[in-house]
């Protein structure tokens, strides 16, 4: 049976945060592949600042040197917003043989009693929270496997705020993320 970790996000844009939390669960749970999963519109958060076809561009191009990487476009191909449920009900039903793993960080995993269905979603899948600092799992209601990750604080929203304010990027997310981003004039 393949194991398979599932990292669902906006990634807008995909940075080192994303790849290293994806490693960690690959190598501590000793998964398959991981696949990212960028969501069309996410239900919690608002817009994202690019396309839907930026952000898969972008996440290839993060992913391209890891084999056991790759980017699955089933919400994007869905449209709408992107509920985890639907996801992982179309998923299981596509590869029945396979198990699946929801990766999430720490700071998701108090949120989980709020997601759309989870009860059900809680049935189908076993959740990962990869601990960060600054992630509270003080008042974890739900069944998480908690992973370790080193400390690296880069997020999504700190990128699309240093190209507004016109700082380098660099060392942030791939270059090849960065390629993208400049040939194709996002966030500023």
């Amino acid at each position: 049976m393949k194991r398979v970790g599932l990292f669902g996000g906006t990634f807008d844009p995909p940075h080192y945060g994303h790849l290293l939390m994806a490693e960690q669960a690959h190598q501590q749970l000793n998964l398959d592949e991981v696949w990212f999963i960028p969501s069309y519109l996410p239900p919690h958060k608002s817009e994202a600042k690019t396309t839907a076809e930026d952000r898969v561009e972008m996440t290839k191009a993060a992913i391209e040197d890891n084999p056991a990487f790759k980017v699955n476009t089933i919400e994007v191909e869905r449209e709408g917003k992107s509920y985890t449920l639907k996801t992982i009900q179309a998923l299981k039903a596509q590869y029945p043989d396979y198990q699946f793993y929801f990766i999430i960080g720490g700071d998701m995993v108090e949120y989980l009693p709020k997601w759309h269905q989870i009860d059900q979603l809680i049935q189908l899948i076993t959740f990962i929270g990869v601990d960060r600092p600054g992630s509270s799992t003080k008042h974890v209601v739900y069944p998480v496997e908690m992973i370790e990750m080193p400390s690296l604080d880069i997020s999504s929203t700190m990128i699309r705020e240093r190209i507004s304010a016109g700082q380098s990027i660099k060392y942030l997310t791939p270059k090849e993320v960065i390629t993208i981003i400049n040939k194709n004039s996002l966030y500023s």
